[in-house]
C-alpha cells in the first residue's frame, strides 16, 4: 500500500528565510529516496508562510526510512519546533 501524507508546516515570519534555503536540499535528497514516488513542498498561495507538503511513498517501509532519514537531517534542525500539521493514508 501507498502511503501519502497531505499536510503543512506554518513557518514563523523570522524562520522562513532559513527554512527556504534549507528546503532545496530536503527535497533533493528526499527525491533520491528508494521508495519517494513524489515529494512537493510549495508556499501557500492563500496563507502567508505556510509551507504546504504532499508525498508519496510506494510502501510503509520507504515511507519510515524518509522519516528516520529526516530526522538526522539538518532539516530536522532547521524546522525543530515549527507547527506541523499532516495527515498519513494509506492507498492501494
Amino acid at each position: 500500500m501507498k502511503i501519502h501524507l497531505n499536510g503543512h508546516l506554518d513557518v514563523p515570519q523570522e524562520r522562513w528565510e532559513s527554512v527556504m534555503q534549507a528546503l532545496p536540499e530536503h527535497i533533493a535528497l528526499t527525491h533520491a529516496e528508494e521508495g519517494c514516488i513524489s515529494f512537493e513542498v510549495v508556499p501557500s498561495e492563500q496563507i502567508k508562510n505556510r509551507l504546504m507538503v504532499a508525498e508519496v511513498f510506494q510502501d510503509r517501509a520507504s515511507f519510515d526510512a524518509h522519516q528516520t532519514r529526516t530526522k538526522a537531517s539538518s532539516w530536522f534542525e532547521i524546522t525543530a519546533g515549527i507547527p506541523r500539521e499532516y495527515e498519513i493514508t494509506e492507498v492501494e
